[in-house]
């Protein structure tokens, strides 16, 4: 029975890497097409998060499924605590809010934050690809593998210096470039961009609660990291 579970979660973890892989490839082998309106080449696709977020489900799931190939204990314990760090802190609480404010802010406005334009580069599976697929797999990660949480206040600190890394790269675009990565920021003033700032981090901080949630009701008990 424990070896049947283990072939169904590597089978998993392999899916989701190959997945995320192919989408990755696919946002590559657009580069040097024309751009539509509205999107400047400088920062290039770094410049998003959607992308990177895409980069940090690929590279969680391919060491969750390196995990799953019985490299040696050693080795093994170091990629679980890796993956639990990866998915605990960053991978669910940043894909969930991925796909929340995306969605929110399409139905909306698309323009502020998806423009029409787009379209006609990337196809409507793209987007679904970008910003609905990331939920599905979220959650079946949750059920296929428990996970070791760190300490709250340890987990918060870390997301609150990766965004404020984010918030920086931001910003350092808009002066390079004259114009925001997302359009909705030029509605805001510098206030105003502090306090949309800090929502999204309470807003992810609530995710990364509700990750550990699930993680605890699904497996019983909570795990912590130590």
């Amino acid at each position: 029975m424990k070896n049947k579970m283990t072939s169904w979660k590597g089978l998993y973890h392999i899916t989701a890497f190959s997945w995320y892989a192919f989408v990755v490839m696919t946002l590559a082998a657009k580069d040097g097409e024309e751009l539509p309106p509205g999107i400047f080449v400088y920062g290039g696709p770094w410049k998003y998060l959607t992308f990177l977020n895409l980069l940090l489900q690929m590279v969680f799931f391919g060491l969750a499924a390196l995990n799953g190939l019985h490299l040696g204990k050693s080795l093994e314990g170091t990629l679980k605590r890796c993956t639990d760090l990866i998915f605990s802190v960053f991978a669910f609480p940043v894909g969930m809010f991925v796909v929340l404010l995306f969605w929110t802010i399409f139905a909306y406005d698309r323009e502020l934050v998806y423009p029409a334009t787009l379209d006609a580069f990337l196809p409507p599976w793209i987007n679904h690809a970008m910003h609905t697929c990331v939920l599905p797999l979220l959650l079946g990660e949750v059920l296929v593998q428990p996970h070791a949480y760190p300490r709250t206040k340890n987990a918060v600190v870390t997301l609150g210096v990766v965004g404020v890394g984010y918030l920086f790269w931001i910003i350092w675009v808009y002066f390079s470039a004259g114009i925001w990565v997302y359009p909705l920021l030029s509605h805001f003033s510098a206030v105003g961009l502090l306090c949309f700032f800090c929502f999204n981090m309470s807003v992810v901080t609530l995710l990364y609660l509700l990750g550990y949630k699930l993680n605890s009701v699904v497996w019983k008990s909570p795990l912590h990291a130590h």
